[in-house]
């Protein structure tokens, strides 16, 4: 299966420069539909370009604080300062509490 997301510019180049192995995503229901083995397209916001990975693995974590715990920083395609906070500028405090973390591990196609 195919699965399309977009992507702001600097998670966009850690990906397509694969430095990010781990996608970090609310773990609503669109992304429950994420098998192992699909294929993700992501969209750069500002230029349209797309780069298409495989997902490697799911982690599902009951809070991004939990999933910040379990990988480091490079992984998830953040700088060495910012913590699990910085997913409050993604999704509000009602989505995280109802719906989880998420992290897809990914390869660049």
């Amino acid at each position: 299966m195919v699965h399309k997301m977009k992507l702001v510019d600097f998670a966009f180049k850690s990906i397509k420069n694969k430095e990010k192995t781990i996608e970090v995503r609310l773990n609503d229901e669109k992304r429950q539909l994420i098998s192992i083995g699909d294929t993700i397209e992501f969209t750069h916001v500002d230029t349209g370009e797309i780069i298409k990975v495989k997902v490697k693995n799911l982690y599902k974590f009951k809070s991004f604080k939990d999933l910040f715990d379990k990988f480091d920083n490079k992984q998830i395609g953040v700088s060495e300062t910012d913590d699990y906070t910085i997913m409050d500028n993604f999704y509000t405090k009602e989505e995280q509490d109802k719906y989880g973390a998420l992290g897809i591990e990914i390869e660049l196609i």
